[in-house]
């Protein structure tokens, strides 16, 4: 009995609506053309103005140092909280559970629209810590689930073996457990990364006056039309998410 071809087309016909178009974004970024209405030969121009525009490194100084400090942040408290969700059963975890799930199933808008009210209501004025702030709540989501992902499978008589030899419970977390459990905070942390510089939308409500980032910055070049150098940054971009993406999941394969 013959196979239908039929999913295999569709699952093909998916995939190019998918990335055809980011496949004409990169072939756009070396074209000559300057609107990119057909391709007029090969050039390197676009990226050399772009190494030359000063705003959009300004732009990218910002996006790079809210989003290594939201990280760095989500680590450890996204850890923390995996760690206390996987190891105590209690309906206060079970509260824990949602506030940490409840940053995924929110639209974004909505965080956005509620930070900026609440950093309104308590008199904090917008700045790059108020959109460090609001990354933080939503990287530790990340970072939290992937890392209780970890956990599904982790055993814990590894930890009483090492408290059995006599290692105190500073020596047993550091020494043991965050060890074991590294690869899966890398991957959270980068996975982290990855969402936070390049979001827009809960950005642009609680960024101030000097705090553009990177996405504002782009959005702002598309109004008043950019685009070759759109594109070079745009495939500067995917590939830095490519290497992060890549790299998030080779730390989260079991090693040997």
């Amino acid at each position: 009995m013959r196979r239908s071809r039929f999913p295999a087309v569709v699952t093909f016909l998916l995939l190019v609506f998918f990335y055809l178009p980011i496949l004409v974004l990169v072939v756009g970024s070396f074209n000559a053309s300057r609107f990119g209405g057909r391709f007029e030969g090969f050039t390197l121009d676009w990226y050399r103005r772009l190494l030359a525009h000063q705003d959009i490194w300004r732009a990218l100084v910002n996006s790079l140092v809210v989003a290594v400090t939201a990280t760095a942040t989500s680590m450890v408290v996204g850890t923390t909280a995996a760690v206390a969700l996987h190891r105590y059963a209690s309906r206060l975890q079970r509260f824990h559970y949602l506030l940490i799930y409840t940053p995924l199933v929110v639209p974004e808008i909505l965080v956005g629209i509620s930070l900026l009210l609440f950093f309104v209501a308590v008199g904090v004025e917008l700045s790059l810590f108020t959109i460090y702030l609001a990354h933080v709540t939503f990287c530790i989501s990340y970072v939290a689930m992937v890392v209780l992902g970890r956990l599904q499978d982790f055993d814990e008589s590894v930890l009483e073996a090492a408290r059995d030899l006599g290692a105190s419970w500073w020596t047993t977390t550091w020494k043991v457990l965050v060890p074991l459990l590294l690869p899966g905070i890398l991957a959270g942390g980068l996975l982290a990364f990855t969402l936070s510089i390049d979001d827009f939308v809960i950005t642009f409500f609680v960024a101030g006056p000097g705090s553009t980032t990177l996405p504002i910055r782009i959005y702002s070049m598309i109004k008043h039309g950019s685009p070759p150098l759109i594109n070079a940054l745009s495939t500067l971009l995917l590939a830095l998410t490519f290497v992060a993406v890549a790299l998030s999941q080779r730390f989260t394969e079991d090693r040997p």
